[in-house]
């Protein structure tokens, strides 16, 4: 399959896998999804040239076939050479002469016609002994995912046709090859994905060493601009995530401006590209802060540093595959995790609703964004509300989008090759509701419950933590006592909504710091939000998902866990009933 001068040996991966399973001899038809819009490397002696994947599928992997074509439903049917495109022409006119018909003068716009035509020309082919391949491109146009039942007549043509020729001897026994090209696999017709004479090859974002190989090509012609602070090392590691035409595009953009690589500037720029390429579906989350900023919580902070700890001694088999934080409103979930990321020093990204009301749209999202999730790693995925985002397997009446998503997310953190490497923070504050298949061993393993606080020092902590937060200073001792006189039942939540109360009266007056007088005041003016029900519910799940009785408050490590159940069961009675 390769020329003579690209031996297996220096096809990427994903061909040297095409090549093996093509002269197996057990398929002919390949689809390739993935990061098929990049750049691939072709390997000539000791040089290497970065083509297009077309270009690549024609010179290196098909260089030595006699007829190589290609076709989209846009851009119609292109051939490699002159040479290929006289032949077909020529075949073309006996076709036109047989059966009376003018395809010379325009082949048919619609897909099935065209492979009807092919079908034609591959069997006259074939019987010459030519070697072939054609390549489909945006294949989701010709074969989109979808009941066939419900398809156009031309979409269920061309998905006969395809599905007859993955199935054929005499294609099987011949030297022909189709590949199918599609981002995204699931956007495909799965009764032809599925098919056993199909294989399904997926062409991964480049690794870092491959990264490292592209950025020292560009650099070679394009020399980084005076007062760039990264190696070339360094870009390699910090542009995981990105295809090579964004790297390409990246430093020239520095390049022709004359702008330095400076950390700052790499790390604004691969945060516009990641969440560009991920359709907005992903959002980094920026840490300015480490858990040393977390109040309280003294075992939660002990666990994620650990596990942070860990992670920099590149101890990644000893680390959780991801972690559930649940707690009562307003304890500080999403802060707590930020906060790891922060201490870590590793990124951290928000999963957006990925749902569409498009068909094939939603698993079609969702396998971009874990594709990108797994070429980035070491990263942190927080999922907020995550009972309402990730859904179930007993969701019905969407024809079953929602079971399909959820199997592709609990298989995906059920990896354990990614264990350290992919860490997931399930945020609820309803644990009871988030499915058993996602917090089991195995996949969000670690379970850390959030509470209020309890004592005096934790709401002390927790002043003070917000405090450093926000920048603000008291400015007398008393403030302290005014405080803890009216904190009890304060979440964390609550209290910078106090102080962002008192410090209007001093930020009007143009005063620096914050007085015991304004601080009484706003704590007395403030009437915290009243659903006892739902903070008591959300309180008793927590107790009961926690997997850590360091992680419980005194009173209920205490509790009989049957009396816990019971009045669970009871509060989320009575929030149904309200």
């Amino acid at each position: 399959m390769a020329s003579a001068t690209n031996s297996r040996e220096a096809l990427p991966g994903w061909a040297a896998e095409l090549s093996e399973k093509y002269y197996s001899g057990v398929t002919s038809m390949f689809v390739l999804h993935g990061n098929v819009r990049d750049l691939a490397p072709k390997k000539r002696g000791d040089s290497t040239e970065f083509v297009t994947l077309q270009q690549f599928l024609r010179d290196a992997l098909f260089g030595a076939r006699d007829l190589v074509l290609f076709y989209d439903r846009g851009g119609g049917l292109t051939f490699s050479t002159p040479e290929m495109k006289s032949d077909f022409e020529w075949a073309l006119s006996g076709y036109d002469s047989f059966h009376g018909t003018n395809f010379c003068n325009g082949l048919p716009r619609n897909p099935d016609g065209v492979l009807n035509i092919l079908d034609n020309y591959l069997r006259l082919r074939i019987q010459d002994k030519k070697k072939i391949a054609l390549v489909v491109d945006f294949a989701e146009t010709v074969v989109p995912a979808g009941d066939s039942s419900g398809m156009p007549a031309e979409d269920r043509n061309s998905l006969v046709i395809l599905k007859r020729w993955a199935q054929s001897p005499i294609f099987l026994q011949a030297d022909v090859t189709f590949c199918l090209i599609a981002e995204n696999r699931i956007e495909l017709n799965l009764s032809l994905v599925q098919n056993p004479g199909v294989a399904a090859i997926q062409i991964p974002l480049p690794s870092e060493s491959e990264r490292l190989d592209f950025i020292r090509a560009q650099l070679a012609v394009k020399p980084m601009p005076a007062g760039s602070e990264v190696t070339p090392e360094q870009l390699a590691g910090l542009t995981a995530g990105l295809k090579r035409v964004q790297m390409q595009s990246l430093i020239s953009d520095a390049v022709e401006n004359q702008r330095p690589l400076t950390m700052k500037f790499l790390i604004g720029r691969k945060k516009e590209l990641i969440e560009a390429e991920a359709g907005g579906l992903l959002e980094f989350v920026q840490s300015r802060f480490d858990l040393s900023m977390v109040a309280g919580h003294e075992s939660a902070k002990k666990k994620l540093h650990d596990a942070a700890s860990a992670i920099r001694a590149g101890r990644t088999d000893v680390v959780p595959m991801g972690y559930v934080i649940c707690g009562p409103v307003g304890t500080g979930k999403t802060f707590l995790t930020t906060c790891f990321a922060g201490e870590i020093g590793i990124p951290a990204v928000s999963l957006k609703n990925f749902r569409s009301m498009w068909q094939g749209q939603t698993e079609g999202n969702l396998e971009r964004i874990l594709n990108l999730l797994k070429a980035m790693s070491p990263i942190a995925v927080i999922v907020d509300e995550a009972d309402a985002q990730l859904g179930n397997r007993a969701s019905s009446g969407d024809s079953g989008v929602s079971n399909r998503v959820f199997a592709q997310i609990a298989q995906f953190m059920g990896n354990t090759e990614l264990r350290g490497k992919v860490i997931w923070f399930l945020l609820t504050c309803r644990p009871d509701l988030l499915p058993v298949d996602l917090k089991r061993q195995g996949r969000a393993e670690e379970h850390i419950a959030l509470f209020y606080p309890h004592t005096d020092e934790d709401r002390l902590a927790m002043l003070q933590a917000v405090l450093k937060k926000t920048g603000v200073t008291l400015t007398s001792p008393e403030a302290e006592a005014a405080f803890l006189k009216h904190a009890a039942g304060l979440s964390g939540a609550d209290v910078e909504a106090i102080l962002t109360r008192a410090l209007m009266k001093n930020a009007l007056a143009n005063q620096a710091g914050l007085a015991a007088e304004d601080l009484t005041a706003a704590l007395e003016d403030f009437i915290p939000p009243s659903y006892p029900t739902e903070i008591e519910l959300q309180t008793l799940a927590a107790v009961l998902e926690c997997t850590s009785k360091s992680l419980l408050p005194e009173e209920y490590r205490a509790m009989d866990r049957g009396e816990i159940i019971r009045r669970t069961n009871q509060l989320s009675l009575l929030s149904r009933m309200g």
